[in-house]
């Protein structure tokens, strides 16, 4: 058995490639049958194991090769100009990752011909003080207090780097930052 509950899967249905999720499996003497549960149609199907595919895995960017790519779509610029980087308005950043490996030149290209996700930035905290209320708390109206690290409608405590540098006393906040998910696995 290839696949199991909840697993997202993808097949052949009058020439048209579809996208479902496995609800159910039957086991026969001779086959597995799949139920699929259409992700667009609502529709339910039974298929064959050997008639499943598994869909390929969606390319992760960082978000200023997003920007980058977004930039050259925009100017309805070509795949070579996107990679054309020593004669372009390309970010530093872009260029310094895009010059550190060549599989990221790879990654760049499969991105703009395959499609992609944004990789999610990694959040921190900014621990001002060494007890669970010494955290930096955001208000909506941009008032700093120290709290818990709960965050909710009101409070923010949850920053990407790009947030916190540009605080003021931003350097120093960057200094005391903990990421979110070690602090959230002590729990």
């Amino acid at each position: 058995m290839r696949f199991k509950e909840g697993d997202k899967v993808e097949f052949i249905d009058q020439g048209e490639l579809k996208q479902g999720v496995v609800t159910e499996i039957e086991e026969t003497n001779h086959s597995i049958f799949y139920q699929i549960d259409y992700i667009r149609n609502m529709e339910i199907t039974w298929i064959t194991e050997d008639k499943l595919l598994s869909p390929a895995p969606v390319l992760k960017v960082p978000r200023f090769a997003d920007d980058w790519i977004s930039h050259c779509k925009q100017r309805e610029y070509d795949l070579a100009c996107l990679l054309d980087y020593e004669d372009s308005d390309m970010s530093a950043e872009m260029n310094d990752w895009l010059s550190s490996e060549d599989s990221n030149q790879e990654l760049l290209m499969r991105a703009w011909l395959d499609g992609y996700e944004v990789e999610k930035e990694p959040l921190y905290y900014v621990k001002l003080i060494d007890q669970a209320t010494g955290y930096l708390n955001v208000r909506n109206d941009g008032r700093r207090s120290m709290s818990n690290s709960v965050q909710n409608e009101i409070f923010k405590t949850k920053f990407t780097e790009s947030e916190i540098k540009a605080m003021d006393k931003g350097e120093v906040y960057w200094l005391l930052r903990e990421p979110v998910d070690e602090v959230e696995g002590e729990a």
